[in-house]
């Protein structure tokens, strides 16, 4: 198998709720539709979709993760240094998102946090 692309497909609850935050985040806009808002991350821009949960069920035929129970994935968010990881920890909160750790030290020279958007995606930031 040669896939020519990846991305990824994740559900939500409310479009305009997830745009707003992805925008304010300074995520690149990929395009939106009345099923989806589709996003651009990191300098290879990587796609995440983001549909309405009914839409994605439909689409792939079964279940989606409860995220009150679990995680589908979690992304990793790469930062160039401290300071930025403080600032992207203060711009999450800002948006909307919700902190489960504060930035701080683990393991041997990372330092970082990890939140979740409005619908309970998990994204781990750090500088290494």
């Amino acid at each position: 198998m040669k896939p020519k692309l990846i991305w990824a497909n994740l559900t939500v609850e409310d479009l305009d709720r997830t745009t707003k935050f992805y925008t304010e985040l300074g995520f690149k806009p990929n395009g939106a539709s009345k099923e989806l808002t589709s996003f651009f991350v990191g300098k290879n821009d990587f796609v995440i979709h983001f549909f309405l949960k009914d839409i994605l069920k439909s689409n792939i035929k079964g279940e989606v993760a409860d995220l009150k129970y679990g995680n589908e994935i979690v992304f990793t968010l790469s930062a160039d240094n401290r300071e930025e990881v403080d600032n992207w920890e203060a711009e999450v909160q800002h948006a909307g998102g919700t902190s489960i750790s504060k930035a701080a030290e683990f393991g041997q020279g990372y330092y970082g946090f990890v939140f979740t958007d409005p619908d309970g995606h998990k994204f781990n930031v750090f500088y290494m």
